[in-house]
């Protein structure tokens, strides 16, 4: 029942993101799930593409980059995770954790058009501490709010991040 409510949540985050006429709202959305049984960490990121080519080439128009289009230059993933490990970090027991990017995808269309990034890492030990930095974008927008699900096995808990509160850490 709380895996169902929890995705439930997440359906209707995820729908009002694709309902915006014009993407007024300055928000990220990330999702950090652990499940103890396979050991993995998996973090998914949905970004406004447009807030991405601004943070990224300074034009949110701009088609330069082509995330997930088949002329995506070979610069696209370093530059966006360069900015990434600028503005977003997870430390696992007080350990700084290295991201690749395992895979992206868009959704939605127009102002709307949301870049997903996936990372997913393995976490061997027991999880004891789990710290969250995201203050992706505050760096060009004031009104900037990142919302973080955070998921340990059964558990769920989200959390708002900004530029006032970049960091919140979580003890288990």
């Amino acid at each position: 029942k709380l895996m169902t409510i929890r995705w439930l949540i997440i359906l209707l985050t995820l729908a009002s993101f694709n309902n915006l006429d014009a993407h007024p709202l300055r928000l990220s959305l990330c999702e950090i799930e652990y499940t103890s049984s396979t050991k993995l960490i998996s973090i998914h990121l949905k970004l406004f593409l447009t807030d991405v080519n601004e943070a990224l080439v300074f034009n949110p128009k701009s088609d330069e980059l082509a995330f997930c289009q088949p002329n995506e230059p070979i610069k696209a993933n370093e530059l966006l995770l360069n900015y990434i490990n600028r503005f977003f970090y997870i430390k696992a027991n007080g350990e700084r954790i290295s991201l690749k990017i395992k895979r992206k995808r868009l959704s939605g269309d127009g102002e709307n058009t949301a870049l997903w990034v996936y990372f997913e890492l393995s976490q061997l030990v027991i999880l004891e501490s789990l710290e969250i930095k995201n203050n992706i974008f505050t760096d060009l927008f004031f009104d900037q709010n990142n919302i973080v699900y955070i998921h340990l096995d059964d558990e769920s808990k989200s959390i708002m991040l900004n530029k006032k509160t970049a960091i919140h850490k979580l003890e288990f």
